[in-house]
């Protein structure tokens, strides 16, 4: 396709695809990503805070300019990628990521199985298969799940609680699998991301479709330390949230070993603040991941 712009692919390709989904068109430069040298961890955004307000052509526009090779796109957001997408509009923003350079990797549910209400518990549960099935159609590789709270101050045992959080992440994980679709546990939630408790959870269970999202938390570094947590889920990691890169408080360039050092090769998806210049910030983002691993 030599001398056809990225915008004049879209443009001949998806005309009809953007005027029934309801988005506006596609605008800026005709830049490509590309894969960080050497292989390794590569560079993505969450769409929560940053891209918050964005439309999916402004997001696939602005990932590619700043050459951010994927996305999670976050539940509730402008875009509007949810439940209520009938299988044209499914089918349509699949067809506009397909065409472009930026990975549909990940939809970020809100999704948790904590609750000690059996309805409540239910209705996460049969809505993270109903979000599989949203991933699936749209080409996407997995969707971010969570813990989020214990609740020994309402009488109930932590002990239950992750028992009750594994069985949900079982039956949820078994079910998208008959998809092809992954099952991403984010390590949130103030107790629940501490790892003497995401650890038995992830622990007890029983699917083999249920993953770790590691999610760059000051608590990483508490109860043993960086390198001890990380080996507790290391052979589970397969997606990351990280924030803003220039917190001294986190070890950004060790961490990043660590991943190099296990072979990963997925996405790292910049959760960050909004800005009145989203484009310089992701492309100085991008830099310093690089630069993070003498990359660049």
């Amino acid at each position: 396709m030599s001398g056809i712009t990225r915008r004049e692919l879209l443009s001949a390709a998806l005309p009809a695809a953007v005027a029934a989904a309801g988005l506006s068109e596609l605008h800026g430069s005709t830049s490509k990503a590309d894969n960080p040298k050497n292989g390794g961890p590569k560079v993505g955004l969450v769409t929560y805070l940053l891209a918050a307000q964005w439309d999916v052509p402004t997001i696939i526009e602005n990932c590619t300019e700043a050459k951010f090779e994927a996305v999670e796109l976050r539940t509730t957001h402008a875009h509007g990628v949810e439940l209520t997408l009938n299988k044209d509009q499914r089918k349509q923003i699949r067809t506009m990521f397909e065409a472009s350079p930026v990975r549909l990797a990940s939809l970020g549910s809100a999704f948790e199985y904590d609750s000690p209400d059996p309805a409540v518990l239910k209705k996460n549960i049969e809505g993270t298969k109903e979000f599989a099935q949203l991933a699936a159609d749209m080409g996407c590789d997995g969707i971010k799940v969570r813990p989020n709270r214990l609740h020994e101050k309402d009488g109930v045992p932590r002990e239950k609680t992750i028992a009750q959080i594994a069985k949900g992440l079982t039956e949820v994980g078994n079910a998208a699998a008959d998809l092809g679709v992954e099952i991403r546990v984010e390590v949130h939630g103030s107790d629940t991301s501490r790892f003497p408790v995401y650890h038995p959870i992830m622990e007890q269970c029983e699917s083999n479709n249920v993953y770790t999202n590691w999610n760059c938390n000051d608590n990483d570094l508490l109860d043993g330390g960086l390198e001890h947590n990380f080996k507790l889920v290391a052979d589970s990691i397969h997606f990351v949230h990280m924030r803003d890169l220039f917190w001294e408080t986190y070890p950004w360039r060790k961490f990043l070993s660590l991943l190099n050092g296990i072979g990963y090769n997925g996405y790292c998806c910049a959760e960050i603040p909004a800005s009145s210049d989203p484009l310089r910030v992701m492309k100085y983002y991008r830099s310093l991941f690089l630069a993070f691993q003498d990359k660049v």
